[in-house]
């Protein structure tokens, strides 16, 4: 079954279904690859924030002195 739209005629009042074109699909299928790219990019980013932190808190625990990356997470 190919992929459809529903399209609504304002003046008519009419609902139909009508068969996504290979751009519309073309371009669904590269928005759904960005879409997760975009998420393992944040994924990663919340990742690396979160071993960062750990690191400043066992240096700040250890008596350690911090990295100035270490120090901004902590205080924003």
């Amino acid at each position: 079954m190919s992929e459809m739209k529903i399209v609504y005629d304002c003046e008519k009042k009419t609902t139909s279904y009508v068969p996504l074109s290979a751009a519309e699909i073309a371009e669904r299928e590269a928005q759904a690859a960005a879409y997760v790219i975009e998420q393992a990019e944040q994924a990663a980013a919340a990742e690396a924030l979160a071993a960062l932190k750990e690191s400043a808190k066992a240096k700040l625990l250890a008596g350690e002195p911090l990295t100035e990356e270490e120090a901004n997470t902590l205080i924003a």
